[in-house]
Protein backbone atom coordinates (compact mmCIF):
# COMPACT_ATOMS: atom_id res chain seq x y z
CA UNK A 1 0.00 0.00 0.00
CA UNK A 2 1.63 3.62 -0.88
CA UNK A 3 1.58 6.55 1.13
CA UNK A 4 -0.09 8.18 -1.49
CA UNK A 5 -3.18 5.90 -1.58
CA UNK A 6 -3.21 6.40 2.16
CA UNK A 7 -3.40 10.40 1.60
CA UNK A 8 -6.11 10.10 -0.93
CA UNK A 9 -8.23 6.97 0.17
CA UNK A 10 -10.92 6.22 2.47
CA UNK A 11 -10.45 5.89 6.28
CA UNK A 12 -12.74 4.15 8.54
CA UNK A 13 -13.23 3.42 11.81
CA UNK A 14 -13.97 6.46 14.56
CA UNK A 15 -11.18 8.76 15.79
CA UNK A 16 -11.34 12.11 18.25
CA UNK A 17 -10.54 15.31 16.26
CA UNK A 18 -11.40 14.21 12.90
CA UNK A 19 -12.83 17.33 11.30
CA UNK A 20 -14.49 17.98 7.91
CA UNK A 21 -12.05 19.61 5.97
CA UNK A 22 -12.24 23.30 5.11
CA UNK A 23 -10.85 25.53 1.85
CA UNK A 24 -8.16 26.60 4.15
CA UNK A 25 -7.00 22.74 4.98
CA UNK A 26 -5.38 19.89 3.77
CA UNK A 27 -4.54 16.34 4.24
CA UNK A 28 -1.58 14.50 4.38
CA UNK A 29 -0.23 11.13 6.26
CA UNK A 30 2.42 11.28 9.45
CA UNK A 31 5.47 9.82 8.31
CA UNK A 32 7.71 11.46 11.04
CA UNK A 33 7.46 12.73 14.43
CA UNK A 34 10.04 14.47 17.21
CA UNK A 35 9.05 15.96 20.73
CA UNK A 36 6.26 17.87 19.31
CA UNK A 37 6.95 18.15 15.27
CA UNK A 38 5.97 16.20 12.85
CA UNK A 39 6.43 16.06 8.75
CA UNK A 40 3.79 15.46 7.08
CA UNK A 41 3.44 14.08 3.34
CA UNK A 42 1.15 15.90 1.03
CA UNK A 43 0.24 16.59 -1.95
CA UNK A 44 2.34 19.62 -2.28
CA UNK A 45 5.35 17.47 -0.33
CA UNK A 46 6.78 17.35 2.88
CA UNK A 47 5.16 19.61 5.25
CA UNK A 48 6.49 20.43 8.93
CA UNK A 49 3.60 21.25 10.85
CA UNK A 50 3.28 21.78 14.85
CA UNK A 51 0.13 20.91 16.89
CA UNK A 52 -3.15 22.91 17.33
CA UNK A 53 -3.55 23.24 20.83
CA UNK A 54 -7.06 21.94 20.64
CA UNK A 55 -6.27 18.78 19.76
CA UNK A 56 -4.95 18.52 23.45
CA UNK A 57 -8.55 18.93 24.29
CA UNK A 58 -11.93 17.89 24.25
CA UNK A 59 -14.33 20.01 24.81
CA UNK A 60 -17.66 19.14 26.27
CA UNK A 61 -21.35 20.32 25.10
CA UNK A 62 -24.36 20.38 26.95
CA UNK A 63 -27.21 18.92 25.38
CA UNK A 64 -29.03 20.79 23.63
CA UNK A 65 -32.21 20.45 21.31
CA UNK A 66 -31.18 19.85 17.67
CA UNK A 67 -33.18 23.32 16.97
CA UNK A 68 -30.25 25.46 19.13
CA UNK A 69 -28.48 27.82 17.39
CA UNK A 70 -25.92 27.82 20.26
CA UNK A 71 -23.36 25.58 21.54
CA UNK A 72 -21.56 26.96 24.13
CA UNK A 73 -18.78 24.84 25.70
CA UNK A 74 -19.80 23.80 29.34
CA UNK A 75 -16.16 22.00 30.19
CA UNK A 76 -12.59 21.24 28.83
CA UNK A 77 -10.84 18.01 29.51
CA UNK A 78 -7.70 17.17 28.71
CA UNK A 79 -7.65 14.12 25.97
CA UNK A 80 -6.94 10.70 26.82
CA UNK A 81 -4.12 9.98 25.02
CA UNK A 82 -0.29 11.29 25.99
CA UNK A 83 0.01 12.45 22.18
CA UNK A 84 -3.51 12.62 19.42
CA UNK A 85 -1.59 12.20 16.58
CA UNK A 86 0.64 9.07 15.36
CA UNK A 87 2.75 8.13 12.82
CA UNK A 88 0.20 6.86 9.81
CA UNK A 89 -1.98 9.26 11.25
CA UNK A 90 -4.32 10.89 8.21
CA UNK A 91 -4.86 14.45 9.21
CA UNK A 92 -6.09 17.74 8.40
CA UNK A 93 -3.25 20.47 8.32
CA UNK A 94 -3.83 24.62 8.03
CA UNK A 95 -1.02 25.92 5.89
CA UNK A 96 1.09 28.55 8.27
CA UNK A 97 3.71 29.29 5.70
CA UNK A 98 5.78 27.45 2.63
CA UNK A 99 6.36 23.90 3.92
CA UNK A 100 4.63 24.19 7.00
CA UNK A 101 1.23 23.96 8.80
CA UNK A 102 -0.74 23.53 11.71
CA UNK A 103 -2.11 20.40 12.54
CA UNK A 104 -5.70 20.72 13.79
CA UNK A 105 -7.92 17.29 12.91
CA UNK A 106 -6.78 13.34 13.19
CA UNK A 107 -9.21 11.82 10.78
CA UNK A 108 -10.50 8.19 11.68
CA UNK A 109 -8.19 5.32 11.92
CA UNK A 110 -8.68 1.59 10.75
CA UNK A 111 -6.48 0.48 13.62
CA UNK A 112 -3.89 1.68 15.86
CA UNK A 113 -1.52 0.06 18.14
CA UNK A 114 -1.57 1.01 22.02
CA UNK A 115 0.26 0.87 25.35
CA UNK A 116 -0.20 2.44 28.59
CA UNK A 117 2.01 5.69 28.28
CA UNK A 118 5.03 5.93 30.97
CA UNK A 119 3.90 6.07 34.54
CA UNK A 120 0.58 5.82 33.93
CA UNK A 121 -2.19 3.26 33.11
CA UNK A 122 -4.87 6.04 32.21
CA UNK A 123 -3.05 7.55 29.37
CA UNK A 124 -3.19 6.01 26.01
CA UNK A 125 0.10 6.24 24.25
CA UNK A 126 -0.55 5.04 20.59
CA UNK A 127 2.59 4.00 18.76
CA UNK A 128 1.40 3.73 15.37
CA UNK A 129 -1.67 3.83 13.26
CA UNK A 130 -3.60 2.54 9.82
CA UNK A 131 -0.73 -0.55 9.59
CA UNK A 132 -1.24 -3.80 7.73
CA UNK A 133 0.85 -5.94 9.96
CA UNK A 134 2.76 -6.09 13.19
CA UNK A 135 5.94 -7.59 12.20
CA UNK A 136 7.28 -9.22 15.80
CA UNK A 137 11.09 -9.81 15.37
CA UNK A 138 13.13 -12.35 17.32
CA UNK A 139 16.88 -13.85 17.45
CA UNK A 140 17.17 -17.53 17.44
CA UNK A 141 20.05 -16.43 20.27
CA UNK A 142 22.18 -13.38 21.57
CA UNK A 143 19.33 -12.43 22.93
CA UNK A 144 17.77 -15.83 23.57
CA UNK A 145 14.07 -15.40 22.57
CA UNK A 146 11.11 -14.19 25.18
CA UNK A 147 8.25 -16.16 24.19
CA UNK A 148 5.88 -14.42 27.24
CA UNK A 149 6.86 -11.02 25.60
CA UNK A 150 5.97 -12.65 21.59
CA UNK A 151 2.73 -13.67 23.44
CA UNK A 152 2.40 -9.61 24.80
CA UNK A 153 2.71 -8.47 21.30
CA UNK A 154 0.90 -10.92 19.93
CA UNK A 155 -2.37 -10.19 22.15
CA UNK A 156 -1.84 -6.50 21.48
CA UNK A 157 -1.72 -6.59 17.71
CA UNK A 158 -5.28 -8.76 18.00
CA UNK A 159 -7.01 -6.30 20.28
CA UNK A 160 -6.10 -3.85 17.37
CA UNK A 161 -7.30 -6.13 15.04
CA UNK A 162 -3.53 -5.77 13.00
CA UNK A 163 -2.31 -9.63 11.59
CA UNK A 164 1.02 -10.80 13.32
CA UNK A 165 4.05 -11.67 11.40
CA UNK A 166 6.95 -13.31 13.15
CA UNK A 167 10.35 -12.82 11.73
CA UNK A 168 12.68 -15.07 13.09
CA UNK A 169 16.23 -14.05 12.99
CA UNK A 170 20.15 -15.72 13.09
CA UNK A 171 19.01 -18.85 12.19
CA UNK A 172 22.46 -19.50 11.52
CA UNK A 173 23.45 -19.85 15.00
CA UNK A 174 20.34 -22.50 15.94
CA UNK A 175 22.32 -25.86 16.95
CA UNK A 176 21.25 -28.76 19.35
CA UNK A 177 18.65 -28.48 22.14
CA UNK A 178 18.05 -24.90 20.98
CA UNK A 179 17.46 -25.55 17.72
CA UNK A 180 14.50 -28.33 18.40
CA UNK A 181 12.98 -25.77 20.93
CA UNK A 182 12.89 -23.11 18.48
CA UNK A 183 10.96 -25.28 16.03
CA UNK A 184 8.65 -26.54 18.33
CA UNK A 185 7.69 -23.12 19.44
CA UNK A 186 7.65 -21.64 15.30
CA UNK A 187 5.41 -24.90 14.40
CA UNK A 188 2.92 -23.72 17.67
CA UNK A 189 2.76 -20.23 16.59
CA UNK A 190 2.07 -21.44 12.75
CA UNK A 191 -0.87 -23.40 13.82
CA UNK A 192 -2.05 -20.89 15.54
CA UNK A 193 -2.81 -19.38 12.40
CA UNK A 194 0.38 -17.08 12.43
CA UNK A 195 3.01 -16.49 9.66
CA UNK A 196 6.33 -17.59 11.01
CA UNK A 197 9.99 -16.67 8.12
CA UNK A 198 12.82 -17.99 9.74
CA UNK A 199 15.82 -15.59 8.53
CA UNK A 200 19.49 -15.43 8.05
CA UNK A 201 21.48 -12.38 7.08
CA UNK A 202 24.58 -15.08 6.74
CA UNK A 203 23.20 -17.90 4.58
CA UNK A 204 20.71 -15.56 3.14
CA UNK A 205 18.02 -17.80 4.31
CA UNK A 206 14.08 -16.74 4.22
CA UNK A 207 15.43 -13.31 2.85
CA UNK A 208 13.58 -13.29 -0.14
CA UNK A 209 10.49 -14.32 1.60
CA UNK A 210 10.34 -11.49 4.11
CA UNK A 211 11.22 -9.46 1.37
CA UNK A 212 8.15 -10.43 -0.37
CA UNK A 213 6.08 -9.96 2.97
CA UNK A 214 7.05 -6.89 3.41
CA UNK A 215 6.33 -5.61 -0.66
CA UNK A 216 2.96 -3.15 -0.70
CA UNK A 217 2.53 -3.09 3.00
CA UNK A 218 2.87 -0.77 6.22
CA UNK A 219 4.93 -2.78 8.72
CA UNK A 220 5.53 -1.69 12.47
CA UNK A 221 8.77 -3.61 13.63
CA UNK A 222 8.73 -4.97 17.36
CA UNK A 223 11.42 -6.24 19.42
CA UNK A 224 14.13 -5.99 21.68
CA UNK A 225 17.27 -4.57 20.96
CA UNK A 226 20.06 -6.98 19.47
CA UNK A 227 17.69 -9.09 18.03
CA UNK A 228 18.98 -8.30 14.45
CA UNK A 229 16.99 -5.80 13.14
CA UNK A 230 19.28 -3.39 11.84
CA UNK A 231 21.10 -6.30 9.81
CA UNK A 232 17.54 -7.84 8.49
CA UNK A 233 16.73 -4.12 7.25
CA UNK A 234 20.33 -3.82 5.82
CA UNK A 235 19.84 -7.20 3.81
CA UNK A 236 16.63 -6.34 2.59
CA UNK A 237 17.50 -3.17 0.99
CA UNK A 238 21.10 -1.94 1.03
CA UNK A 239 21.45 1.28 3.95
CA UNK A 240 17.87 0.61 5.06
CA UNK A 241 18.58 -0.43 8.56
CA UNK A 242 21.32 1.94 8.94
CA UNK A 243 18.65 5.10 8.65
CA UNK A 244 15.98 3.04 11.15
CA UNK A 245 19.10 2.56 13.76
CA UNK A 246 19.77 6.27 13.19
CA UNK A 247 16.35 7.56 14.79
CA UNK A 248 16.49 4.42 17.20
CA UNK A 249 19.46 6.01 18.86
CA UNK A 250 17.66 9.45 19.15
CA UNK A 251 14.72 7.51 20.61
CA UNK A 252 16.28 5.19 22.93
CA UNK A 253 17.60 8.59 24.80
CA UNK A 254 14.32 8.39 26.23
CA UNK A 255 12.48 6.84 28.92
CA UNK A 256 10.08 4.15 28.31
CA UNK A 257 8.69 6.17 25.61
CA UNK A 258 8.52 6.74 21.01
CA UNK A 259 9.67 10.49 20.81
CA UNK A 260 11.24 9.59 17.58
CA UNK A 261 9.54 7.84 14.92
CA UNK A 262 9.81 7.87 11.53
CA UNK A 263 7.85 5.65 8.69
CA UNK A 264 10.61 4.54 5.99
CA UNK A 265 9.55 3.73 2.27
CA UNK A 266 10.70 0.43 0.82
CA UNK A 267 12.11 0.59 -2.70
CA UNK A 268 9.88 -2.98 -3.53
CA UNK A 269 7.00 -0.70 -2.42
CA UNK A 270 5.38 -0.87 0.91
CA UNK A 271 6.70 1.01 4.15
CA UNK A 272 8.22 0.33 7.54
CA UNK A 273 8.17 1.77 11.18
CA UNK A 274 10.36 0.70 13.91
CA UNK A 275 9.51 1.11 17.38
CA UNK A 276 12.85 1.34 19.35
CA UNK A 277 13.62 2.30 22.89
CA UNK A 278 10.44 0.23 24.10
CA UNK A 279 11.64 -1.50 27.52
CA UNK A 280 8.12 -2.85 28.58
CA UNK A 281 5.35 -3.24 26.77
CA UNK A 282 2.04 -2.41 28.95
CA UNK A 283 -1.58 -3.85 26.97
CA UNK A 284 -4.22 -1.25 26.33
CA UNK A 285 -7.39 -1.21 27.86
CA UNK A 286 -7.82 -4.62 28.06
CA UNK A 287 -10.62 -6.69 30.34
CA UNK A 288 -10.05 -10.88 31.26
CA UNK A 289 -12.50 -11.49 28.16
CA UNK A 290 -10.57 -9.29 25.83
CA UNK A 291 -7.30 -11.11 26.78
CA UNK A 292 -8.57 -14.48 26.63
CA UNK A 293 -9.41 -13.87 23.20
CA UNK A 294 -5.98 -12.55 22.23
CA UNK A 295 -5.19 -15.96 23.23
CA UNK A 296 -6.82 -17.50 19.59
CA UNK A 297 -6.60 -21.00 20.76
CA UNK A 298 -8.73 -20.55 23.83
CA UNK A 299 -11.46 -18.56 21.56
CA UNK A 300 -13.55 -21.92 20.86
CA UNK A 301 -14.02 -22.83 24.58
CA UNK A 302 -14.77 -18.87 25.93
CA UNK A 303 -18.46 -18.94 28.02
CA UNK A 304 -18.13 -22.77 27.91
CA UNK A 305 -16.91 -22.22 31.61
CA UNK A 306 -18.96 -23.17 34.08
CA UNK A 307 -19.08 -19.41 35.22
CA UNK A 308 -19.79 -18.53 31.38
CA UNK A 309 -17.98 -15.35 30.30
CA UNK A 310 -17.22 -14.35 34.08
CA UNK A 311 -14.23 -17.32 34.40
CA UNK A 312 -10.83 -16.06 34.52
CA UNK A 313 -9.62 -19.29 33.80
CA UNK A 314 -7.52 -19.54 36.94
CA UNK A 315 -8.62 -21.65 39.46
CA UNK A 316 -12.74 -21.74 39.03
CA UNK A 317 -14.22 -25.34 38.88
CA UNK A 318 -15.87 -26.26 35.78
CA UNK A 319 -13.19 -24.12 33.50
CA UNK A 320 -13.21 -25.25 30.20
CA UNK A 321 -9.86 -23.47 29.30
CA UNK A 322 -8.16 -25.44 31.75
CA UNK A 323 -9.77 -28.60 30.80
CA UNK A 324 -8.49 -27.69 27.24
CA UNK A 325 -4.94 -27.24 28.43
CA UNK A 326 -5.24 -30.97 30.55
CA UNK A 327 -6.49 -32.38 26.70
CA UNK A 328 -3.06 -30.41 25.31
CA UNK A 329 -5.83 -28.24 22.97
CA UNK A 330 -4.02 -25.23 24.35
CA UNK A 331 -0.62 -25.32 24.99
CA UNK A 332 0.76 -25.55 28.87
CA UNK A 333 3.60 -22.88 27.98
CA UNK A 334 0.72 -20.21 26.62
CA UNK A 335 -1.59 -20.90 29.38
CA UNK A 336 0.70 -19.88 32.06
CA UNK A 337 1.48 -16.70 30.02
CA UNK A 338 -2.14 -15.70 29.63
CA UNK A 339 -2.14 -16.26 33.60
CA UNK A 340 0.62 -13.89 34.24
CA UNK A 341 -1.10 -11.39 31.61
CA UNK A 342 -3.85 -11.57 33.35
CA UNK A 343 -3.11 -11.00 37.16
CA UNK A 344 -0.42 -8.40 35.80
CA UNK A 345 -3.95 -6.53 34.70
CA UNK A 346 -5.59 -6.82 37.69
CA UNK A 347 -6.05 -3.45 39.20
Amino acid sequence: MSTDSLVTGPAVGLNHGATTESPNEAQGLVVRKSQGAYTVRAAEGLVQCSLSNRLRKDLIYPTAAPTSLRHRVQKVKGIGEQDPVAIGDLVEFTPSGPGAGHITGVLPRRNALSRPAAGSKRLEQVIVANVDQVVAVFAVARPAPKWELLDRYVVAAEAAGIPTLVAVTKLDLADGDDAECLAEEMHAYERLGYRVIPTSTVTGAGLDEFRAALAGAVSVFVGKSGVGKTSLLNALEPGLGLRVKAVSALTEKGRHSTTHLEMFDLAAGGHVVDTPGMREFGLWELDDLDLARGFVEMRPFLGQCRFRLDCRHAEEPGCAVRQAVNASYISPRRYQSYLRLSAEAQP
